[in-house]
């Protein structure tokens, strides 16, 4: 299985748009490279693609990656759909972007299908593309030889949904096996909280790509109001006495990246502490466009 990380920054990207902190701006200085938002994408066979995610930066990811570039026909190209983690913003804008394109299929759970029920109207009118639900039991298989299944992750909607009651299907990990060399792969860019689940999934995994939004609990700002802001996000930390960090060293075995950061996150900058300290508990961080074989 072939892996591309086409994307690794939170939602707004690095440098983000409207911030004007000391990394933000060091990115705008050219002293620390850029980032766009999170998406991978996955092929069994390196001929059929399959996206995990669909961030907003999704044309220019696809255009820098030789691999996913259209042809030989004037309208191919080797992308066969999407896998969703949940209905964030930045997770499901890329969609509208592949408009048009025939015989798409889009896997997600059903809280997140009908979150999208607009924004799918609008697409079929373009071309009809596959919905299905990723958490049907006993998981499906992608074209390439690849076979998935979905496992839930946290019960908080995006913000744009109305109050409703929780549902563990609003965010999702997913689990990726090449049928061909037994190789697997899991994806939870968006971790809550670290769970059994996750300890199990890491347990039978040759790879995972994992939540990294955000390196310490205050890192958004000392106040309760924010310490409450990054609580609602959703995202465990990587630091600290329960941070995803110490959970990972339960699993040396397995390759660990982190993706998904935020412009706050000291992560970002290579000479950091923070990453010295990620880098010595054998835990990566990679830069967009980096691709590896699991």
């Amino acid at each position: 299985m072939r892996v591309v990380l086409l994307g690794t920054a939170a939602g707004g990207g690095f440098p983000q748009w409207n911030c004007a902190c000391a990394l933000c701006a060091a990115a705008r200085d050219g002293k620390l490279p850029s980032r766009t938002q999170e998406c991978v994408a996955v092929t069994g066979n390196a001929r059929d693609w399959w996206l995990l995610n669909a961030s907003p930066d999704i044309r220019t990811q696809l255009t820098a990656t030789a691999v996913l570039r259209p042809g030989p026909g004037p309208r191919d190209t080797p992308l066969r759909g999407v896998l969703l983690t949940d209905a964030e913003p930045h997770h499901v804008a890329g969609l509208t972007v592949l408009r048009g394109a025939t015989g798409l299929k889009v896997y997600a759970p059903r809280p997140v299908l009908s979150a999208l029920t607009p924004a799918r109207a609008v697409l079929d009118h373009y071309a009809p593309w596959d919905w299905s639900d990723s958490l049907a039991e006993g998981g499906f298989v992608l074209a390439g030889g690849l076979v998935v299944t979905a496992h839930p992750m946290g019960v908080k909607p995006p913000t744009y949904v109305l109050p409703s009651p929780p549902d563990e299907g609003w965010v999702t990990a997913y689990r990726i096996e090449d049928l061909a060399t037994g190789g697997a792969l899991v994806y939870a860019p968006r971790v809550a909280a670290w769970t059994d689940t996750l300890d199990d999934l890491l347990t039978a995994a040759d790879c995972a790509v994992l939540d990294g939004t955000f390196f310490a609990a205050d890192e958004m700002g000392t106040t309760a109001r924010a310490g409450a802001r990054r609580r609602a996000m959703g995202h465990l930390p990587v630091s600290g006495p329960r941070g995803s960090l110490i959970a990972l060293a339960r699993h040396p075995g397995v390759r660990r990246i982190y993706t998904h950061l935020n412009n706050t996150n000291p992560l970002l900058d290579p000479r950091s502490a923070a990453r010295a300290q990620v880098s010595a508990a054998g835990v990566e961080v990679l830069m967009d466009g980096a691709e590896f074989v699991v």
